[in-house]
């Protein structure tokens, strides 16, 4: 079969049996892409259809709205919990946080221990060292001792020196 279209364009030897199979194969090729895409096209739906679900649009973005504002809150407290951390650690090394209690009997005349010596130090072991010396006569007498590094300003006694070296240990209890 001679056609004029066939002769102009080149192909005057073509079959048109041939040319009707081509078409026919691409036309089933197109259905079969029609056919995958419609799948992916419900699957999409489906999905669409539970992240929707009981949302409408709006409501959704109030939602995901309402999430940023919390984050920023979030960061925000952070923020000043971090700022307040700080403050509270350079507040913490100047309080005292080492203490250490020596009660003894001053005069050794079995009337109880109701002399003491106290020894309060920071974290720096600098603080003083309070000492309370009760006597039978129902006197009492107390004097106070700076500490500088853990090193007192005088000589200690051996009571004192007690309550020293426990405010020194009581971190590594």
């Amino acid at each position: 079969m001679n056609s004029n279209i066939f002769s102009a364009m080149g192909m005057s030897g073509l079959d048109p049996a041939i040319l009707f199979f081509v078409m026919l194969f691409l036309l089933i090729l197109a259905f079969v892409f029609i056919i995958v895409q419609g799948s992916k096209l419900k699957k999409l739906e489906r999905k669409y259809s539970k992240f929707m679900q009981g949302k409408e649009a709006e409501s959704l973005e109030d939602e995901i709205i309402g999430l940023f504002h919390d984050n920023r809150m979030i960061r925000s407290e952070n923020e000043k919990n971090r700022k307040d951390i700080i403050d509270i650690n350079r507040r913490l090394n100047n309080s005292f946080q080492k203490v250490g209690l020596e009660k003894y009997d001053a005069f050794s005349q079995g009337g109880g221990k109701l002399s003491f010596a106290l020894c309060m130090l920071d974290e720096k072991d600098n603080g003083f060292l309070l000492n309370s010396v009760h006597n039978s006569d129902g006197m009492n007498y107390s004097y106070s001792k700076e500490i500088n590094a853990g090193v007192a300003d005088v000589e200690l006694s051996k009571d004192e020196r007690r309550a020293l070296d426990k405010a020194l240990e009581s971190t590594n209890r």
